[in-house]
């Protein structure tokens, strides 16, 4: 698959298939942690995440099956075995037909439009510091495009578990799905589910089901970004402020 964590589609025992991602993929070990993290938060925000997987990878499936590799700088080595981290395809590759762009005019069809708000608030929140990537697709029977949150690698700084923040990080590329934002109440059905103290619970729900090996054992260090991601959660609002007063204007129909 396209990008740098130079990821896989497969199909898995439960008869789905994922993009997978790799311990050994040349960006960092922990943005299979952020992965899973990301997509845990997102969906509990209420978010269109595509649901994530941990896939079991054996090292006879490695052995015998050569696509299985990652280049590293000049050389090539073959994917680690073990558990990876997998982003549930939207249907049959060879059935449904995926994009990452539509057209402004198709742009205006997608059925969960406003959700490209929730995820701002998202991407502040955890300091998305890649590009917002979604994918749009139409299931069987339905006119209109959905769109589905997908890499979620680069949240937390990717390897780094900091928090750069910046006022236009975050922001997806196409201005066009801000223009139903008026106002603060744009975002506040995101806000007030951040604000919940039940997303104290999720962070601590999510921390018990990312495997070890993925951040390294560091069980101190993923505390330390859990107890940074809680502190944060009130701030998203201004952080959305601030994106807004930029010279890009993201917001054309902002009410003041």
């Amino acid at each position: 698959m396209r990008g740098g964590a130079q990821s896989h589609l497969m199909r898995c025992s439960d008869g789905f298939y994922y993009i997978v991602k790799f311990q050994n993929n040349p960006q960092h070990r922990k943005i299979l942690a952020n992965e899973l993290l990301g997509t845990i938060l997102a969906s509990r925000l209420g978010l269109p995440a595509a649901p994530c997987a941990i896939v079991e990878v054996s090292d006879k499936l490695i052995e015998f099956t050569a696509e299985l590799e990652v280049q590293i700088g000049l050389t090539r080595e073959r994917c680690s075995s073990g558990r990876q981290f997998g982003s549930r395809y939207p249907g049959h590759p060879a059935e449904i037909a995926v994009f990452d762009y539509l057209p402004d005019p198709q742009l205006g069809e997608v059925e969960n439009l406003a959700d490209f708000c929730g995820m701002l608030a998202f991407d502040k929140w955890t300091c998305n510091t890649n590009g917002r990537q979604t994918v749009f697709f139409r299931e069987d029977g339905r006119r209109c495009y959905q769109t589905a949150m997908i890499d979620n690698g680069f949240c937390f700084n990717a390897g780094e578990w900091t928090f750069p923040d910046a006022p236009l990080r975050g922001l997806y590329a196409r201005q066009r799905v801000y223009e139903s934002v008026t106002g603060m109440d744009s975002f506040a059905p995101w806000l007030n589910r951040l604000k919940n103290s039940q997303m104290t619970d999720a962070l601590d729900e999510a921390s018990k089901v990312i495997p070890p090996e993925w951040y390294g054992d560091k069980w101190d260090e993923l505390q330390e970004l859990l107890e940074r991601l809680d502190r944060r959660r009130t701030r998203v609002a201004e952080q959305i402020e601030q994106a807004r007063d930029t010279s890009r204007q993201p917001f054309p129909n902002w009410r003041y």
